[in-house]
């Protein structure tokens, strides 16, 4: 078991509270997984949404409860990057650093994308407009962007109950008829997970938060419960425009009007916003041991990692240019299984009687089953691509 510590940086500032760490975590999950990932499933399994959702959040639960314990007790920066380092050893802690960076570029490439959707422009200088735009927001410092994180969040929200409610109310609920194998439901709630995993955002807020232990826990609870009834309301909405296989296409993007339109893009920026935050935070803990170059983990005179900031933004950027979003998602729930895997064996590292940790190791390890096999050769090729660079450059503390 490796304990070391990474050699002393400065630290960042303990800035948010409960609300703080909710908001953030919803601006991280609601955005793509309202917006897309529900409306991609839909086309894909229709009916079985309504067990796919909850059972996927279910999942998110006990995975969720992992990460909170871990932030508890190793309140840093760097999510299960630094918790594997702590508590299994750092060919493990570096697997999962490397896991979070590819899942969440891929995520937040996703709602670069997302945003030209919606705006119904196919030019590829869109996305990279709207990560350029996000970028100059994160580096302006966390409590500016935590209000603005806010104000994404509310209109996000409105946008969904006003989408959801209309459709309801002008044409009611298609009828159901469930024609689905077990393996379906198992591949639409892998696939519907990565919608829930924003939640990771508020483990990798372990240094920026007030009494991360109790906070982290409770806000980790209480977003996944809010999105799982946003992401029904989704579904339930698009089901009554376009029946139970809506799809992105025919979906909240032609239904909705204006108010969704907006809506949608607020929700894309809160998730790349987000997203862009918490890859900073992998980017500098990894400098900070050295896994990466150092000069990520240098704070500026406001205790902002700019250039981690800027390097995260830049991989989201070039990652827009390959413009499949259903691809994009299929390999972050490649990724992300991985990651809490990780994540729930580190758990189990410091307490072996946590069922919760149990029970979302085995999740992650029959879900990833489920995973579209080319996705998993990628997969595969980049996390041995990440062990190689570690190998050849890692630096001791």
């Amino acid at each position: 078991m490796t304990r070391s510590s990474p050699r002393p940086f400065s630290e960042l500032q303990r800035e948010l509270g409960l609300g703080g760490a909710i908001v953030t975590g919803l601006g991280s999950i609601v955005g793509t997984g309202a917006f897309v990932a529900i409306g991609i499933a839909s086309g894909r399994w229709g009916d079985l949404l309504f067990l796919a959702i909850p059972l996927a959040a279910i999942v998110a639960v006990f995975n969720g409860m992992s990460s909170a314990f871990l932030a508890g007790r190793f309140p840093v920066a760097g999510g299960t990057y630094e918790y594997g380092y702590q508590t299994l050893n750092q060919w493990l802690g570096f697997s999962a650093g490397w896991l979070f960076l590819l899942a969440k570029t891929a995520s937040a490439a996703t709602a670069a994308l997302g945003v030209g959707l919606y705006l119904d422009l196919e030019s590829p200088v869109v996305p990279i407009v709207a990560v350029a735009m996000v970028t100059a927001m994160v580096v302006a410092g966390l409590r500016r962007t935590a209000w603005l994180n806010a104000v994404l969040v509310l209109v996000s929200a409105s946008a969904i109950v006003w989408f959801a409610g209309s459709s309801l109310v002008g044409q009611g609920i298609a009828n159901f008829s469930v024609e689905w194998g077990p393996e379906d439901l198992a591949a639409a709630v892998a696939f519907l997970f990565v919608a829930y995993t924003g939640y990771g955002r508020i483990a990798t807020l372990g240094e920026e938060v007030h009494e991360p232990e109790a906070t982290i826990p409770r806000a980790v609870v209480i977003t996944l419960a809010i999105a799982a009834a946003l992401y029904m309301l989704v579904e339930l909405g698009g089901r009554a425009h376009a029946g139970p296989f809506w799809g992105l296409d025919a979906g909240i993007s032609e239904s909705g009007g204006t108010l969704v339109g907006i809506g949608a893009i607020a929700a894309m920026l809160g998730a790349l916003l987000n997203l862009i935050l918490g890859l900073s935070r992998v980017w500098l803990a990894m400098g900070r041991r050295g896994d990466m170059p150092r000069s990520l983990a240098r704070l500026d005179t406001r205790s902002q990692p700019v250039i981690a900031i800027l390097v995260s933004a830049c991989l989201v950027a070039a990652l827009t240019l390959v413009g499949d979003i259903g691809l994009a998602w299929s390999f972050s729930a490649m990724t992300v299984l991985l990651y809490y895997g990780l994540t729930n064996l580190a758990a189990l590292s410091v307490d072996r009687r946590r069922p919760t940790a149990w029970l979302g190791l085995g999740s992650c390890l029959f879900l990833s089953f489920f995973v579209p096999p080319g996705v998993w050769v990628s997969g595969v090729a980049l996390v041995a691509a990440g062990l190689i660079w570690k190998t050849g450059y890692s630096k001791d503390p």
